[in-house]
């Protein structure tokens, strides 16, 4: 018998609340955490909004003296793991060598330290040596980011960084379910952790239009999923980590199980560096694959946690997936995008969405998908507008799609 993988514990630093319960009122009241940029003078640039998490001591998680070493992602990594290994019930550092072996950390970030990389190019090209990391090679790897939280919590097993674009924490969520279920690992910290907040970051992103640029005056209102006057997406960061572990060691322990991970789907359209296809069908098998893995038809499912980043492309085409994957099913079923509240926190938003879903199941009330005042008629499913709703969750799809025609999918069913 195959073996089941639960999450037993939960971290959260969100643009829109930092640790679970700021988070869950947060995002079941629909606040945004979309704000004017403070992290740099935005007024040279056209887009001025992003969701920053704000008020957040970055020296409570790293030493002053390592801060010019590390990345702005691994401060926010780290308070999210300490949070979710606390709610979990594990003291790593009190751990036997044997249960450190059998513990890894598989992460999902799609920049990982993008930005302490591009910190350290405007020191160089200002000929400012003296500022630059003696750390910036190894710090600006994207896998150094997993190897950070190992040593943090001395943890031994596999450390990895799933970098796979906005699928990242997702991917990553499928590997380590798959370590588990293969008897390799008995628990992993996973999750995802972004900080793409940086102004030549920004800059790349609005070259290719894809920011909205039409709300710098009301940027709660910038992230506007499946509205019919969208315009492009809202940079955001964070970090969102979860303890997943196999199911009769959780037991054994007496560990509250939040979720099970039912079910993991990838796919690739094999199509274009950044475009969807029209047609919808690989994001569909994705979902499609996650589903069987649970073993649930349609009928089975009663929460979706949308990508929904707030694109013209990518709002539509993944209504048309969901109506592939789902059937006529797809219309009775309620949905929401976190992505309204928070904006796109890149390789980490799987991971935001699968802390959304548990709150929805948890709390028995779906999270609202905000700023949709006018739908887009392509875009013409239940997206639970304005107010959250009350729904008995068994079954949910947690949906992501990234640049390079990346499509991945997790089906969670209730702990509860």
């Amino acid at each position: 018998m195959q073996r089941r993988v639960v999450i037993t514990g939960m971290g959260v630093v969100s643009p829109n609340g930092v640790g679970n319960a700021a988070f869950s009122e947060a995002i079941l009241e629909g606040r945004s955490g979309v704000r004017r940029i403070s992290r740099f003078d935005p007024t040279e640039i056209p887009v001025q909004i992003a969701g920053e998490v704000r008020d957040f001591n970055e020296l409570a998680w790293v030493e002053k003296k390592e801060r010019k070493h590390v990345s702005r992602v691994l401060p926010l990594a780290l308070c999210a793991a300490t949070e979710a290994l606390s709610t979990a019930g594990f003291d790593a550092a009190s751990l036997p060598m044997k249960e450190k072996q059998r513990f890894g950390v598989i992460l999902g970030s799609g920049g990982g330290s993008q930005e302490f990389t591009e910190e350290q190019y405007r020191l160089f090209f200002h000929q400012q040596y003296s500022k630059m990391s003696l750390f910036c090679v190894p710090t600006g790897v994207m896998g150094t980011l997993s190897s950070e939280l190992s040593v943090r919590f001395g943890l031994r097993g596999t450390s990895n960084v799933i970098t796979t674009g906005c699928t990242s924490s997702t991917d990553a969520f499928g590997y380590a379910m798959r370590q588990i279920q293969s008897g390799r690992l008995d628990v992993v910290l996973s999750g995802g952790a972004d900080a793409p907040i940086a102004l030549g970051i920004i800059k790349g992103f609005i070259l290719m239009k894809i920011l909205t640029d039409s709300w710098n005056d009301e940027p709660s209102r910038g992230s506007r999923p499946f509205s019919v006057n969208r315009d492009g997406f809202v940079v955001a960061e964070g970090a969102w980590m979860f303890v997943l572990e196999e199911y009769e060691h959780a037991r054994a322990r007496g560990a509250k199980m939040l979720a099970e991970i039912a079910g993991y789907g990838s796919t690739c359209e094999a199509f274009h560096r950044v475009r969807l296809q029209e047609c919808g069908e690989e994001p569909a098998r994705a979902i499609g694959l996650a589903m069987k893995g649970a073993g649930i038809a349609p009928q089975g499912v009663q929460y979706v946690n949308l990508h929904g980043t707030s694109t013209q492309l990518n709002d539509r085409i993944e209504t048309r997936a969901l109506k592939l994957a789902l059937g006529e099913h797809a219309r009775e079923i309620p949905m929401s995008a976190l992505k309204s509240q928070i904006g796109h926190p890149q390789g980490a938003c799987g991971a935001a969405g699968v802390a959304a879903t548990i709150v929805a199941m948890q709390s028995g009330q779906i999270p609202p998908t905000i700023n949709l005042e006018a739908p887009d008629p392509e875009c013409d499913l239940d997206y639970v507008p304005k107010a959250g709703r009350k729904k008995t969750i068994e079954h949910a799809v947690c949906n992501c799609i990234a640049f390079g025609s990346k499509n991945s999918a997790l089906v969670l069913r209730n702990g509860a």
